[in-house]
């Protein structure tokens, strides 16, 4: 029976050559790495049979050359920083922003960023309504900081603007009259005033 892993075991199937190591007859199934793999691919390696790469893998030392500092660095399981913490800044801003460094907590450093920044809150006010909202805004002659008590109030002061009832029976208002009607509808309900 196939084992399950075939493939994970590392052996080089039909190897041509023998072992590296002087001496062995055994044919060389194993890769052993003299240098390590890069970006490029992998590095240098050596063949050698089960035997030998069982010893070469077990004398195999991840640690070696480095001071108890460098060791307990590698194995912390808290992730390692870098020297200086970067900023972060939008691309077409010039402000870079506070650093990471000054807050404890990640989510802190993005608040203080957006907070600072009046073209980002007028982004965030535009943001509550969709694209039509804001056109029925623009009707009522509103900006994007309109609570509902203001789109009520407008409502009432263009209908009585342009109402035939007001204007003696004319009738020259009325398409303006229904484009306020018709933003007063989409407005009263908007999931901006929802809360």
């Amino acid at each position: 029976m196939a084992k399950r892993y075939e493939k994970f075991h590392g052996r080089i199937e039909d190897a041509a050559q023998t072992c590296a190591v002087p001496g062995c007859a055994e044919a060389g199934e194993f890769r052993a790495p003299l240098t390590p793999s890069t970006f490029d691919g992998p590095g240098e390696f050596r063949l050698f049979c089960l035997d030998h790469v069982r010893q070469f893998n077990s004398a195999y030392n991840y640690f070696e050359g480095m001071s108890p500092d460098e060791i307990a660095e590698e194995t912390s399981p808290i992730p390692k920083r870098e020297a200086g913490s970067r900023r972060f800044a939008f691309a077409k801003s010039g402000d870079p922003g506070p650093a990471w460094a000054d807050f404890d907590d990640p989510l802190d450093a993005i608040a203080a960023r957006f907070r600072g920044n009046p073209n980002l809150r007028a982004a965030e006010q535009r943001s509550r309504f969709s694209a039509s909202e804001q056109e029925a805004l623009h009707v009522l002659g509103l900006g994007h900081d309109a609570q509902l008590h203001d789109v009520r109030k407008s409502y009432a002061k263009l209908v009585r603007q342009y109402h035939p009832d007001r204007n003696g029976g004319d009738r020259r208002h009325e398409a303006r009259l229904r484009a306020v009607i018709d933003a007063f509808q989409r407005l009263k309900a908007s999931k901006a005033f929802a809360a």
